[in-house]
């Protein structure tokens, strides 16, 4: 028998399990926390390179990519527990990558974009824009419209408008903003008068998206308003489709838009960083500062509304408070 086996032997069970903790060289320890931690610092920081194998998965990576944060703080708070070195290089590591792609966000306005709820003047400088999927059965229409007036918009976006809530939203969004349009299922009230709009037809077997042109100060502008379809997680992978049809089709008809300023709005049903939105980051900027999850509104884990734009100035956004929808709303404010 050995002199370590002699030393606990008969020993409490706790008193020999430390034992054999302690005899256990300090690099050796917590090693599956550190391959996880590594692996997350590689998928994080080559997230473009991760392949889809044919079932999405590059794509739901990137669409949980915000959340790889949890990995590393996982790995530190194990190195601390089992004073892991090992452990802990790694989650540093992990840490290291996610500041790097998302600290420059945090940085810029924090997860409320920098602007308080309520807190942009009425006729300002500037252009405040509200997006916001209310919900097919949202039970207050009214008391979501008058919360997205809360904030002053010149331009309000609705997503799965029904011919039964339309009324609701009018009568409280028409009297502050008096010009409105609407295609289907989606909608758009503004503070400056509407001189054209028509049906956008992405997806031939849907009414959700809509053109408009907007005389908004410092010239026309061009307010897409779309809800793409949505993406479900099966057995095959996840599944995204008819989404990603929709996207294409939605910036082929981006290429066609004669006016210098374009602004998108509406439920993409694509989280902020899925590779999946390159038809549209190709040819227009985000507008996103903090990370402004907006989906689900009871615990949001993804940012799946948007609004993006060209030849606008740089923009803050923010999430409003929850209203009866199960998203949140997303505001923008352009210019001053």
């Amino acid at each position: 028998m050995s002199a370590g086996a002699d030393a606990t032997a008969g020993a409490p069970e706790g008193v020999e399990r430390a034992a054999r903790w302690r005899s256990v060289p300090r690099w050796r320890r917590g090693r599956v926390p550190a391959v996880l931690g590594l692996l997350t610092a590689l998928a994080l920081g080559g997230h473009r390179l991760l392949p889809d194998l044919g079932v999405g998965l590059g794509s739901l990576w990137e669409s949980a990519l915000p959340w790889g944060a949890l990995v590393a703080v996982a790995a530190l708070l194990c190195a601390a527990l089992r004073r892991a070195p090992a452990a802990a290089c790694a989650g540093a590591v992990a840490a290291a990558v996610w500041a790097v792609l998302f600290g420059p966000l945090l940085l810029s306005g924090g997860a409320a974009g920098g602007v308080p709820a309520g807190g942009v003047p009425a006729g300002g400088a500037g252009l405040t824009v509200v997006t916001h999927n209310v919900n097919a059965h949202n039970p207050d229409p009214a008391g979501t419209a008058r919360a997205l007036l809360a904030v002053h918009p010149d331009l309000v976006a609705l997503e799965e408008v029904t011919d039964t809530a339309l009324p609701a939203y009018r009568g409280v969004l028409d009297a502050a903003l008096p010009h409105h349009t609407r295609s289907g299922t989606v909608a758009l009230w503004s503070r400056y008068p509407v001189t054209e709009a028509r049906r956008l037809v992405i997806d031939p077997g849907w009414n959700r998206s809509l053109r408009a042109e907007v005389q908004a100060p410092g010239g026309p502008l061009a307010v897409y308003v779309a809800h793409l379809a949505s993406v479900r997680v099966t057995a095959a992978g996840f599944a995204t489709g008819h989404r990603d049809r929709d996207l294409a089709a939605l910036g082929g008809a981006l290429d066609g838009e004669p006016l210098r300023r374009v602004l998108l709005l509406g439920d993409l049903n694509t989280a902020a960083d899925d590779r999946a939105l390159a038809p549209l980051t190709g040819r227009l900027a985000p507008a996103r500062t903090g990370l402004g999850f907006t989906w689900p509104a009871a615990f949001p884990l993804a940012r799946i509304d948007h609004v993006l734009t060209r030849g606008l100035p740089a923009a803050a956004t923010w999430t409003l408070p929850a209203t009866a929808s199960d998203h949140l709303p997303l505001a923008a404010r352009f210019g001053a």
